[in-house]
């Protein structure tokens, strides 16, 4: 399985893709590796969540969507490709995406960081 990796500047908050483990550099410090979680303990929730629907999956977050706080994209990752749907405050943080048995559903909250869930 194809892995979502991503790195983040301490500094000025940038969040780049790589695809290899070398260091990154960005605001003259290296970025560190962005971990995503998958235990939605916070009273916002983050975890993506779908429903089957045919040969697609719907995906949802159940999490505000306000100008300061909200989910800023979700991904669908599979061993052969990956599809990202930018999100937008004030806008419902939901997508359609193929139904792909054993993928990863991953969504990125401005304030929170990385999360994701396998599609079963």
């Amino acid at each position: 399985m194809v892995e979502l990796k991503l790195k983040k500047c301490l500094i000025c908050g940038r969040v780049v893709e790589v695809t290899n483990d070398e260091p990154v550099m960005c605001c003259g410090q290296e970025m560190v590796d962005v971990i995503p979680n998958s235990t939605d303990a916070a009273v916002e929730k983050h975890v993506p969540n779908y429903e089957k629907v045919e040969d697609e999956i719907f995906v949802t977050v159940n999490h505000v969507m306000e100008k300061d706080h909200y989910i800023e994209w979700l991904e669908l990752v599979t061993d052969t490709e990956k599809i990202k749907v930018e999100l937008y405050p004030e806008q419902e943080a939901s997508a359609r995406f193929p139904y792909v048995q054993g993928s990863k559903i991953y969504a990125y909250c401005n304030k929170h960081g990385l999360w994701v869930k396998e599609v079963e």
